[in-house]
């Protein structure tokens, strides 16, 4: 409350929706950049959402507010960038496997309660999530989609700049502590071959490839946990539409999906 902005160049701001929205039109209004974490601006038209490997040229546009977009968005159009430069997405359909720290510290602790064999009553969790799964997080919509599944839908539009293109997401909740996994699928204008996707990941900033499934060699939120970048592996064409392709995806929700995307926008400003 009494902190002076004036004294600050940049406010890294993550204490929830209602802090940002009191006060970082103050800390703006001092001279201070913010840029904010939660989901309180992301879908302001005026405010750039931000994941710097897609969209660093809206960097540009800002008014003293950058966003920073959901974990999970983050993580996927990361992925989702190099294919479309190559040809332009039309659609897109993602089903997500999210760890229990995407509900927080309280998330992590709930679920390792759980597997020592508590049973809680306090949990951030509707159903028990330790030997099961939650298709539910945070609130269903009039839509019968949750507010996570229409976050990915309108940020992952406004991020890539794709105010028409198709997206459907479902988001589980499972119990893995840290990474969370998606599994995508997408629809190109034009057919390409899966080796121009392949060198397109891996030539892409940010993306790791690890793809020999016979070798049984693909990402799991083991290996993503505590890393920067996000891992991408399962490619393979669809075997009846061939514009369609589906692969799979892990990132730490905590870095790249979160602190990381953060410090990254702060660097180039």
């Amino acid at each position: 409350d009494e902190f002076d902005f004036s004294t600050a160049d940049l406010g890294l701001f993550s204490a929830g929706g209602s802090v940002s929205a009191e006060y970082a039109p103050k800390a703006i209004a001092a001279g201070c950049i913010v840029v904010d974490n939660t989901s309180y601006f992301r879908n302001d038209p005026e405010i750039p959402l931000i994941v710097p490997e897609v969209n660093l040229h809206a960097l540009d546009q800002h008014q003293g507010i950058i966003a920073n977009p959901n974990c999970s968005t983050i993580i996927m159009v990361v992925a989702l960038q190099p294919i479309h430069e190559l040809s332009a997405l039309t659609r897109v359909v993602v089903s997500t496997y999210q760890a229990a720290s995407g509900a927080g510290a309280r998330g992590m602790e709930a679920l390792r309660r759980e597997l020592a064999g508590e049973e809680l009553e306090d949990s951030p969790f509707p159903h028990r999530l330790a030997g099961n799964l939650v298709p539910r997080i945070d609130v269903v919509l009039d839509n019968g989609y949750t507010k996570e599944e229409m976050k990915m839908v309108l940020e992952t539009r406004k991020i890539m700049g794709l105010e028409r293109l198709s997206v459907s997401a479902t988001c589980v909740r499972v119990p893995v502590e840290r990474a969370h996994s998606e599994s995508i699928q997408v629809t190109t204008e034009s057919p390409l071959e899966l080796g121009a996707i392949e060198e397109a990941f891996e030539r892409a900033p940010g993306l790791r490839v690890i793809d020999e499934p016979l070798d049984d060699r693909y990402p799991t939120p083991l290996q993503a946990a505590g890393k920067d970048d996000v891992f991408v592996g399962r490619l393979r064409r669809h075997p009846d539409e061939a514009v369609t392709y589906d692969f799979w995806v892990v990132g730490d929700q905590i870095r790249k999906g979160a602190a990381l995307n953060a410090v990254q926008i702060a660097e180039e400003l």
